[in-house]
């Protein structure tokens, strides 16, 4: 039997989300993963896997927007905070212009939801997500279960997914196996 084809989502892996002074930060948590984050993302790089950056984007003063009413403004178009947080950024910038890398832009917890990332897949033959970053229990939680409906095999990398919330990141790490059948390696 062939080797199922493999892809990286990194979620929300930016300043906003992981440095200090970050606009919603999950700070020690979120940068305590960056090793692990840079590292599994090199190794998917070194293989030619398809690498897929799916980032959190807010318009400034969208009132329109649901997170307006749940968050402070974070990831806002054009600003530091947007930034991938620490190595990252520069191993991304290094490989930003290979066929293997997608950077896509979200507006919602889900990377699915409204974008072009199942055709993005489907395209490729991908059957088997690996995730990596912020937050556990939201993004990263929403993106996994809309995964798990469109029928992809799902790894959440442990040492590589945090949370400002620990009882939530708990809880997400239980759901992903008991409820999506997912592997947390």
């Amino acid at each position: 039997m062939n080797e199922p084809r493999r892809a990286l989502i990194n979620i929300d892996y930016t300043n906003d989300f992981v440095a200090e002074g970050g606009a919603l930060t999950c700070g020690t948590p979120g940068q305590a993963i960056e090793g692990a984050i840079v590292e599994i993302t090199r190794e998917f790089l070194q293989k030619g896997e398809f690498v897929v950056f799916a980032i959190d984007l807010h318009k400034e003063g969208d009132a329109f927007h649901p997170e307006t009413k749940l968050f402070p403004p974070h990831n806002i178009e054009g600003t530091e905070g947007r930034r991938l947080y620490g190595a990252l950024e520069s191993l991304y910038q290094t490989h930003r212009d290979a066929e293997q890398v997608y950077w896509m832009d979200k507006t919602r917890y889900s990377a699915f939801a409204g974008t072009d990332l199942e055709l993005k897949l489907r395209a490729r033959g991908i059957t088997e997500l690996h995730l990596v970053g912020v937050c556990t229990d939201i993004c990263v939680l929403h993106t996994a279960v809309d995964a798990y409906n469109r029928g992809f095999s799902i790894v959440v990398h442990e040492k590589a997914v945090a949370s400002f919330d620990q009882e939530g990141h708990a809880w997400a790490l239980r759901h992903f196996k008991g409820s999506l059948g997912a592997s947390v390696i």
